[in-house]
C-alpha cells in the first residue's frame, strides 16, 4: 500500500531468542503510522548493520518519510539525519510499533519471554514471524480506510 498523506514510519526492535536465551535474536520492525502495515522486518543482532538491512528492505516510497525511533544509537547511524526523530515512549510517537510488539508477544508463543515454546532454529523463528506478519498485513489492508481530503 502506498504511503498516505501525513504518514510516517515508526521503527523499533524487540528481543527474542533462538534455542537458548544466550542466542539473542532481535526482531527489528518498521511500521506505517497511517495504515498500521508492517513495512519491513529483520531478525538479527542489535547492531547498525541489522538496522541498515531493515532500512534497505523498506519500500522506497516509505524511505523518504519521517522515521520515529527510540534513542538507540544504530538508528542515528543509519536513518538520514533530516528524516530521523528520536523520542521517548512517553511522547507517543512510537505507540503504533510498540503496540505491534505487544501483539507479537501475545500472539506468537515463541516471542514470550518465559515460555516453553521457543524456536530451535533461526530459519523457523524467522518463518513463524513472517507468517504472522503476512496475516497481520492482510488484516490491516482490509480494515484500512484512507484519509481523504
Amino acid at each position: 500500500m502506498p504511503p498516505q498523506q501525513d504518514d510516517n514510519v515508526e521503527v523499533d526492535e524487540v528481543w527474542s531468542f533462538v534455542h537458548r536465551k544466550k542466542k539473542q535474536a532481535w526482531v527489528w520492525i518498521a511500521i506505517s503510522y497511517q495504515s498500521r502495515q508492517v513495512l519491513a522486518m529483520v531478525v538479527g543482532d542489535r547492531s547498525a548493520r541489522t538496522c541498515r538491512k531493515l532500512w534497505e528492505r523498506m519500500p522506497e516510497a516509505y524511505r523518504h518519510l519521517v522515521a520515529f525511533t527510540d534513542f538507540w544509537r544504530a538508528y542515528q547511524e543509519v536513518i538520514p539525519r533530516g528524516q530521523h526523530v528520536a523520542c521517548g515512549k512517553g511522547q507517543g510517537f512510537t505507540n503504533t510499533v510498540e503496540r505491534f510488539n505487544l501483539t507479537l508477544r501475545q500472539r506468537v508463543g515463541r516471542m514470550v519471554r518465559k515460555t516453553l515454546s521457543f524456536s530451535k532454529s533461526w530459519a523457523m523463528h524467522v518463518l513463524c514471524l513472517r507468517l504472522f506478519i503476512d496475516g497481520y498485513n492482510r488484516y490491516c489492508v482490509k480494515r484500512f480506510k484512507p484519509i481523504t481530503t
